[in-house]
């Protein structure tokens, strides 16, 4: 089991993503994620850094934690190229630190280059031209491609490192673990769900799958909801209307009805470890071997020092149908 930490890069500034990265591998994290967005989920959240630079300089600045996309979606906002060329060179600069997580996109990142934002059908087939172009540069030597809605010139990545990132394919049901499955290495999801899972292994997927697990803590279980209901109440919506709505005005509207006990109904609350737990154990049991542990409390440190003190050890002994082990 492998244990991740979220950077929240809608909700601090680049310069304190940095931070908690170091805090993150000192606390004993296996690699820490954070997404690709160019918007916050709502305007009090306040920042959405570009990712790629933050990246980067979290590489330089720890030694040992992995570094993953949480995801990017490389056929909109950008041209598979530049994503092919941007994950070969960090992966040399962090000595192979780097997983490429993958996704079809939201429109509230995309539709910001004006090209507009295409449905499912014609999303997943952008999605699988960019992964195939990605995988095309990273054969080597000068590629082109004629796709029906992606193209390639006569390009070449001339930096590629010694052993190529993993593509973990973000998926939320048969049709998208299917993708994950043709041209991913890996799986990354934010719902237990075990038959998307099974849909993607029956496919012939394998390698690690990656799962955001919401937790929030807080000294109180109350602050921790309410913290919550301020910031990230967009989490509950589902992944339908996350990926569909265009701005963070639209996500404060649609989530003006999000209550407490919607929030507690998902999310692992307060400072008592054992409340951690069994949210945690859904993901564990549908499948998923890296967790997130994506902390939507007021206090990040003190997150750290509860995961380093308490919940690591616990996550880690968790296992599929039976809970946390001895150890």
């Amino acid at each position: 089991m492998q244990i991740g930490y979220k950077l929240a890069t809608e909700a601090f500034d680049p310069k304190e993503i940095v931070r908690q990265a170091v805090a993150a591998e000192q606390a004993g994290y296996d690699f820490v994620e954070m997404s690709d967005h160019y918007h916050p989920w709502l305007d009090v959240q306040g920042h959405s850094g570009f990712t790629w630079d933050m990246l980067s300089f979290i590489a330089a600045r720890t030694e040992r934690v992995g570094l993953v996309t949480g995801v990017t979606c490389p056929s909109v906002r950008y041209h598979p190229a530049i994503i092919a060329q941007a994950a070969a060179t960090l992966a040399i600069l962090s000595d192979g630190r780097f997983t490429l997580g993958v996704g079809a996109g939201e429109r509230l990142n995309e539709h910001v280059v004006g090209r507009g934002f295409p449905g499912v059908a014609e999303r997943h087939e952008r999605f699988r031209e960019a992964l195939e172009i990605i995988r095309l540069l990273w054969q080597g030597g000068y590629r082109s491609y004629e796709g029906k809605h992606l193209r390639l010139e006569d390009a070449r990545v001339f930096d590629l490192p010694d052993e190529l990132p993993v593509i973990a394919v973000a998926a939320s049901g048969k049709a998208s673990a299917r993708i994950a499955a043709d041209l991913g290495d890996g799986l990354f999801a934010t719902e237990p769900k075990g038959e998307m899972v099974a849909a993607w292994k029956g496919s012939g997927g394998s390698g690690p799958a990656y799962a955001e697990v919401p937790m929030a803590w807080a000294p109180d279980e109350q602050s921790a909801v309410d913290a919550v209901l301020e910031k990230s109440r967009w989490a509950v919506t589902g992944w339908k209307v996350m990926s569909e709505l265009p701005n963070p005005v639209n996500f404060d509207a649609a989530t003006q009805t999000v209550t407490a006990e919607n929030v507690r109904a998902q999310f692992a609350l307060g400072p008592d470890v054992s409340a951690y737990l069994p949210v945690a154990q859904q993901f564990v049991d549908a499948g998923f071997d890296h967790l997130v542990t994506q902390n939507a409390g007021p206090d990040p440190d003190g997150f750290l020092e509860f995961a380093a003190r308490d919940l690591l050890p616990a996550l880690r002994g968790l296992s599929a149908g039976g809970g946390a082990t001895a150890g």
